[in-house]
């Protein structure tokens, strides 16, 4: 595949000098731009596979160049190079379809995992495309040719039962000549003695001259007349017949054939001779394997695919799907794509195999798949139409790639930065806070105030309680490290973590119970990260019952075979299908700015850490329960179970 063509776009000249160099040290072709503007007047001479663009540039910037180029050519790949105060418009051009960005200073490593990425797009867009045509092309050659074939097949069956017509049809074949020499179709006469009298030039090319050989002589499968042909069985019942049989050719081959015989009666009623006409079945057969090996070939490669492939119609409904994706999401044909794929009871939003179906447009898009193991999958989905016999758009193909890994890898280079650059803001609005504290607290000890003092405390332990919650989960995000557990008795643990929860929930009026028998017996336990983790679901808790009434909270535990089993339940918002499968995504939030998506996410990873399970169950208006299980490493716990079980 050739991808070796690069066009470098930045207004710094020392950036297109330098990076221009490792480029082409790379093995690139590459020419440079000083502008979007300049890159475009370059772009149809120079058809490039891959753009560098900066973001900010004079003329033109780069999301500007980003979507015209995607409207000239939307197999170009383009990588976004972005400085740290860029972020947000980098993370923008994802939405118009760019390949990537990279951040200024550039290291090589990354520059060429990028590159790597680019062409691995390239090339699944091409495969794509390819094999889209070549399958369609094929099944209408094959279609055409067959339709020809029977076409012939049934041309020949008309000639049955015209005893008249035969009966001069034979004359002609005796005397070598007129239409039966013409017809492609081997032509002979046989007599009641099962005896060959005449014959066409087809079948003597075919099978040689067998005037005065017995009938039967030409099957490959027939070596006396007590094996009737389908000459002896017109003779004994009077009637035509049709079969598939197989002539033995002059070179000793095999000839697939397909036979119709018709009896010729004389001026008594008597059948006296017996018109066979014979369709060479050669060719359909060839035709017919080619056929089967051929789609027994893209059958395998559609189940063997390494990605999620469907075909699917104009309703949404999944006709087809290959093993893989049956294999994730289940036995799925006749079920809507957004049912077995996304668990939705309606259509995605912007539904890409629906704008499909409407412009005959490919395209794609990234979204986020819940298997029926309850694994989590980025994909990347792409859809294709399909055309039927008439070049009608009919179905559409999507293909979805996993890219869990790259995603993965391309967090830890670039999530910590999205992560600052999201809570700047709430950083900002906690500073405020803390000076209109810090305000209110000096103006009540100047004046002696004690309820102004009172409050302003309040405020400020507040706002340092965010602040330092913020602070831990930005350093434990960015720096993984190994758990220091100990052993610790879980009622203290758990008590001691309600009292933050209960602190909350009494601030915004809700109502906190608490379940936590006194005879939990022990865990093993990291308790810093243990014990953020479990405010994180209260505060959750809290949030979620926030201006409803009546609001109310619910932290209970109780012991099983299994370990310890911790509930945390609100009779709050809820959450979909939707909202549920992504919650423990990062820098999904469903606060809107509230939220940072990094609490619940950091969460689920201490569980994890602690060889637990999180369990949801969560519909909208109905709240939420969180059932965590940690498993019981310090030996079998002496205390009752208790507790509701949370369905």
């Amino acid at each position: 595949m050739d991808f070796k063509r690069l066009l470098l776009v930045d207004d710094e000249e020392g950036v297109r000098r330098f990076l221009g160099l490792s480029l082409m040290d790379l093995g690139y072709e590459v020419e440079t731009a000083a502008n979007g503007q300049e890159a475009l007047d370059l772009f149809d001479s120079f058809r490039p596979h891959i753009v560098f663009t900066d973001i900010k540039m004079p003329v033109m910037d780069g999301i500007d160049l980003l979507k015209a180029i995607k409207e000239r050519s939307p197999d170009t790949e383009v990588v976004m190079i972005t400085g740290h105060g860029d972020m947000d418009l980098a993370i923008e051009s994802l939405k118009f379809d760019a390949s990537d960005f990279i951040t200024k200073p550039i290291n090589n490593d990354v520059l060429e995992v990028s590159l790597e990425r680019a062409r691995e797009r390239y090339s699944m867009k091409l495969q794509l495309r390819e094999y889209t045509e070549n399958l369609e092309k094929l099944v209408q050659e094959k279609t055409d040719r067959i339709v020809e074939l029977e076409r012939q097949n049934a041309a020949c069956q008309v000639v049955q039962g015209m005893s008249t017509a035969l009966s001069d049809a034979a004359q002609e074949v005796e005397t070598g000549y007129g239409l039966f020499n013409e017809l492609p179709c081997l032509v002979s006469i046989h007599n009641r003695y099962l005896e060959i009298v005449a014959h066409n030039r087809l079948f003597e090319e075919r099978l040689g001259n067998q005037v005065g050989n017995n009938s039967f002589d030409i099957y490959s499968d027939r070596t006396s007349p007590g094996n009737a042909c389908p000459v002896q069985r017109t003779f004994n019942t009077g009637k035509g017949q049709r079969s598939k049989e197989n002539f033995l050719g002059k070179d000793g081959e095999e000839i697939p054939v397909t036979v119709y015989t018709a009896p010729l009666p004389n001026k008594d009623g008597e059948i006296e001779l017996v018109l066979d006409i014979s369709v060479d079945m050669t060719e359909l057969k060839r035709l017919q394997d080619e056929l089967y090996t051929t789609q027994y070939k893209y059958q395998r490669l559609f189940d063997e695919a390494p990605c999620y492939i469907t075909v699917q119609d104009a309703d949404l409904n999944i006709v087809e799907a290959n093993r893989l994706f049956k294999r994730d999401f289940g036995e799925v044909e006749g079920h809507f794509c957004f049912e077995a794929y996304k668990h939705r009871d309606e259509p995605c939003e912007g539904c890409l195999v629906d704008k499909t179906l409407l412009d005959g447009e490919s395209r794609q898009r990234e979204t986020v798949v819940t298997t029926l193991s309850g694994e989590q999958k980025h994909m990347l989905v792409q859809a294709a139409p399909l055309h039927d016999a008439s070049g009608r758009i009919f179905q559409a193909m999507e293909l979805s790639t996993d890219i869990t890994e790259i995603r993965r890898l391309q967090d830890h280079l670039t999530s910590l930065g999205i992560m600052l650059g999201s809570m700047s803001h709430g950083v900002k609005g906690m500073l405020t806070s803390l000076d209109g504290g810090i305000y209110r607290l000096e103006s009540g000890l100047k004046k002696g105030d004690k309820d102004r003092v009172d409050a302003a405390t309040k405020t400020l332990k507040s706002m340092i309680g965010r602040v330092k919650k913020m602070v831990l989960d930005i350093l434990y995000y960015a720096k993984s490290r190994e758990l220091e557990t100990e052993a610790v008795d879980a009622a203290k643990f758990l008590n001691d973590t309600a009292e933050v929860g209960a602190a909350r929930a009494a601030a915004h009026q809700v109502e906190f119970v608490r379940d936590i028998p006194d005879d939990l017996g022990a865990i093993q336990a990291d308790t810093a990260a243990l014990s953020a983790a479990m405010v994180n679901f209260l505060e959750n808790g809290v949030d979620a019952c926030e201006g409803r009434d009546h609001g109310r909270l619910t932290l209970s535990a109780r012991r099983t075979d299994g370990g310890l089993v911790v509930t945390v339940s609100d009779n709050g918002m809820g959450m979909d299908r939707e909202t549920r499968d992504k919650i423990f995504t990062l820098f999904f939030s469903s606060k809107g700015k509230r939220g940072t998506g990094i609490g619940l996410f950091i969460s689920n990873q201490t569980i994890e850490q602690h060889g637990g399970s999180i369990r949801v169950e969560s519909a909208p208006g109905e709240g939420s329960t969180f059932i965590i299980t940690l498993p019981d490493r310090t030996g079998q716990g002496t205390g009752k179970k208790t507790g509701q079980e949370a369905g």
